[in-house]
């Protein structure tokens, strides 16, 4: 076997998305060396990067930059210098429904306004009810949001657009993912948050801020694949390598650790004393050699991922609407969502006088959507926003079309249990393994969440110790957290 042991790294990272560059970032300032391997041939940053087309750039989906930890806060200023940074963002955000712009987060005072008196009120009882009888025994999406929101805004607000997302119905999806994308957040709070504006603000009226209800956000200039390619060139200067066009199609184990790993079938093989992996567990596990047993392999082939492609629409329009995004529960058309990249900031559109949509679809890998042509997709793209009053087709000009395979991991009903045999399998079997990533971890995790646990894991192979599992989508992992003395998480201030 020609086996590459290049003596100058000590931890190889599977995928250069935020998860493994952060990990990365921080072991190479810390004198420990890395090898990254990207399976794309062209792009940082995985969801997270930023894609072009004749100057125009635009998201995988929009990447706002919020958080409450300080860490990431230093973390992304300490990649991207601060004339890099539109700082404080104005978050516009509506929801299209029924011919109307509805503000999301839901605002009570705007939603009941533009229901009018009857479907208020009759909301508003369906609300009161879900209060004083609530369904006691969780355990779906349609659960936890009609308990928080009453089952007529559910069913106005949440289903339609949920189930474009997933693809599954709502009775499918586990609560989980409802408690961690908008965590806190209730039509109680929406209406405390609409009265909090017109109270003065001192030291006994502060609360925490829900993070669904933020107002404004940061954003990189050239758009979030900005930073993410800073990072690359950092941890390149600090004596790391990043291989591109490099996916990995082995991993080799033996007494509990693994001994070498091949990229590209046997193109190059690779060996190091600690690995980082941000793949998808599904294809993690598949590629494990001697495999692990059948109820691992089991486990990993249940878990469900959602694809996701953008159609970019260029207009020769300056202004269509100031939203940066639009939610789009016409259950009419397949659009779930629209990015308008120019309101994120105006140097994603290299000409003030057009602006860009960015047209999202969630789909499956091999559906007819998936499968769709490049020019199909964009003729079928401007055919919905002409239908919906969006855009007038007379003002296209050009398109492109960008597909993310596994962008979401979806938590239907037996995630969790999966995703936990899986864990406990590798901790006892591949003892110099970690997981880390949004589908390192099958987390919906935010861009911070997948840093924080990266960060973490990083932290591990300089000699602390820490349980990067435990930073949860939204959870009080803001607090920041180190272990105990009996090996528990407890929440603390991270170190300065």
């Amino acid at each position: 076997m020609n086996l590459k042991k290049n003596n100058d790294v000590d931890v190889i990272i599977f995928g250069a998305g935020p998860a493994g560059l952060t990990a990365g970032f921080e072991l190479e300032k810390n004198q420990k060396h890395v090898q990254i391997f990207e399976a794309d041939s062209k792009y940082v940053g995985g969801i997270a990067r930023t894609a072009s087309y004749k100057e125009f750039k635009f998201d995988i989906g929009g990447h706002r930059f919020f958080t409450k930890s300080e860490k990431v806060k230093e973390l992304w200023q300490e990649l991207l210098e601060p004339e890099n940074w539109k700082y404080s963002v104005p978050r516009l955000s509506r929801i299209y429904f029924d011919g109307k712009y509805f503000a999301y987060p839901l605002k009570a005072f705007d939603t009941l306004f533009k229901l009018g008196i009857i479907k208020s009120t009759f909301y508003i009882s369906s609300y009161l009810y879900y209060k004083m009888f609530p369904i006691k025994n969780v355990r779906s999406f349609e659960d936890w949001v009609t308990n928080n929101f009453g089952k007529q805004l559910y069913l106005a607000f949440f289903k339609t657009y949920t189930e474009k997302v997933w693809g599954i119905s709502c009775k499918e999806i586990s609560a989980d993912w409802a408690a961690q994308r908008i965590k806190g957040l209730s039509l109680t709070e929406a209406i405390k948050n609409a009265l909090s504006s017109f109270v003065p603000k001192n030291k006994y009226t502060n609360r925490k801020v829900i993070k669904t209800l933020i107002d404004n956000f940061d954003y990189p200039i050239y758009g979030p694949g900005m930073l993410w390619e800073q990072a690359k060139n950092k941890i390149i200067a600090l004596g790391g390598q990043i291989t591109m066009a490099s996916r990995v199609t082995k991993i080799q184990r033996e007494d509990k650790t693994i001994k070498y790993c091949e990229i590209n079938n046997k193109e190059i093989q690779c060996a190091a004393n600690s690995f980082i992996s941000t793949l998808p567990i599904r294809e993690l596990i598949n590629i494990i050699e001697p495999a692990p047993p059948k109820f691992v392999i089991q486990a990993a082939s249940q878990l469900k991922y959602r694809d996701f492609l953008t159609v970019v629409l260029i207009l020769d329009e300056e202004d269509i609407f100031p939203d940066n995004w639009i939610y789009i529960h016409e259950p009419n058309v397949r659009l779930g969502r629209i990015q308008n990249f120019k309101n994120w900031s105006s140097k994603m559109v290299p000409d003030s006088a057009k602006t860009s949509l960015g047209l999202e679809y969630f789909c499956s890998e091999g559906d007819y959507l998936w499968e769709m042509k490049d020019e199909e997709l964009i003729s079928f793209g401007l055919k919905e926003v002409v239908k919906i009053g969006i855009a007038k087709s007379a003002s296209f000009s050009d398109g492109t079309v960008v597909r993310m395979p596994k962008a979401y991991p979806v938590y239907d009903e037996n995630y969790k249990n999966n995703v936990l045999v899986i864990r406990n399998w590798l901790k006892t079997n591949i003892q110099n393994l970690q997981l880390v990533g949004r589908n390192g971890m099958h987390m919906y995790n935010n861009q911070d969440h997948s840093m924080l646990a990266a960060y973490f894991a990083a932290r591990n192979l300089l000699g602390e110790s820490w349980d990067p599992w435990l930073v949860n989508a939204d959870a009080e992992y803001h607090e920041d957290i180190e272990p105990s003395e009996s090996g528990r998480m407890v929440p603390r201030r991270l170190p300065s």
